[in-house]
């Protein structure tokens, strides 16, 4: 029996054009692309510079703006401890974030609160959404760096990264997004949302695990700092041998999500709506957690009193695969911190669950997913 695949935010299969890209990469085309003096070397260097533009073209950036790394979790951390180390000598120290980061940016920030700067952790509203004021409140001259998601990674919520770089740039910050769960599902152009950082990671878009990838805007007084030292690769932001094969894959991952972006979104739209209107049908009680309107397509995060996310997703597992919260979590007996900073209360916070659909999903799949959940959710609301 197949099982419907509605996780799509904690990672998306590999497009098959993607795999047929990075086959080469692993048997015949298997050059070290920093090995300059043969053909092997020269044709691996020209797949990954290929990739990066890719990349960069996917952000509307330029090639060298973009750094290979192994993921979203690693391109965050040097981009939060990477500008933390080069601080400037004007005294900036404080760094601000919200409530409802990744782990990846919300326990860096605490880490570096730790060690001599000052971390802000800022509230956000009932539809997790930042408050502008908020922010206005704590930016000023001593802030070195502001860090929020493009796209939340359990809600969905879409935050205002341009209104928020404009208020950066007015008091000199740097700003950096987190835009893991946004790449392939919206439009992302570095330009317009004013960000100096950006990190994605090949799984979330159709791409392989194991890469990820940095955009560092060219900027003369942008300082970073490198995690490991060792080597000269990606401009000595990250020293390593770029893994080729997953390089081509990000990149071709990239090309693809662009080219089927906008068809995805209305799908995902549509299928998204289809699937709330059937819960919310049969299910009255049924809670929509974060922004309805303004979060990324295909994206819900739900909850019914009384009945825990965790015994739902256990009692749908062999028909239907969704989760409660971010899988970097899996296994923690606290309610979700997303929803605990969205104020839901300790009742309803275990009730959340996320579920998303993503490119492969069809509408059959969906009426099928409907009815299973609908199912459980009656059984498990009279105590079954």
């Amino acid at each position: 029996m197949t099982v419907i695949y509605l996780d799509y935010q904690a990672t998306t299969p590999t497009d098959p054009r993607v795999i047929a890209a990075m086959q080469p990469y692993w048997m015949h085309d298997f050059g070290n692309p920093h090995s300059e003096g043969h053909l092997y070397g020269w044709k691996a260097r020209e797949a990954v510079e290929h990739a990066r533009s890719r990349i960069a073209a996917f952000l509307n950036a330029d090639d060298d703006e973009i750094v290979f790394t192994s993921g979203a979790t690693e391109s965050c951390n040097i981009a939060l401890r990477g500008i933390a180390a080069t601080s400037p000598a004007d005294g900036r120290r404080r760094i601000i974030t919200l409530a409802t980061e990744h782990p990846a940016v919300l326990e860096t920030v605490l880490w570096l609160g730790r060690h001599g700067y000052e971390a802000v952790i800022l509230p956000v509203g009932s539809d997790g959404l930042l408050e502008l004021a908020d922010l206005e409140a704590v930016l000023d001259p001593g802030t070195l760096l502001v860090s929020v998601m493009l796209a939340n990674n359990e809600i969905g919520v879409l935050q205002p990264l341009a209104e928020i770089s404009h208020r950066c740039r007015a008091v000199g910050a740097f700003l950096h997004t987190d835009a893991t769960q946004a790449a392939g599902r919206i439009g992302i152009d570095v330009d317009e949302l004013g960000v100096d950082l950006l990190s994605l990671s090949g799984h979330k878009v159709y791409g392989p695990n194991g890469v990820g990838g940095l955009y560092i805007r060219n900027r003369p007084d942008m300082p970073l700092e490198p995690l490991a030292t060792g080597g000269a690769q990606e401009r000595g932001i990250r020293p390593g041998t770029v893994p080729v094969p997953l390089a081509v894959g990000i990149g071709e991952a990239c090309a693809v999500a662009e080219d089927a972006r906008e068809e995805d979104a209305k799908r995902l739209a549509c299928l998204g709506e289809q699937l709330l209107r059937e819960l919310s049908a049969e299910i009255p009680d049924l809670q929509v957690f974060g922004n309805v309107e303004q979060r990324i397509p295909g994206s819900l995060n739900v909850g019914v009193p009384g009945v825990l996310g965790e015994r739902l997703v256990e009692a749908v597992s062999d028909e239907v695969a969704i989760s409660t919260g971010a899988a970097c979590a899996s296994g923690s007996p606290k309610p979700s911190h997303v929803l605990t900073a969205l104020g839901v209360g300790p009742e309803m916070a275990p009730t959340g669950v996320r579920i998303s659909i993503g490119r492969f999903t069809t509408e059959q799949e969906i009426e099928s997913a409907s009815n299973h959940l609908r199912s459980a959710l009656r059984k498990l609301a009279k105590g079954g």
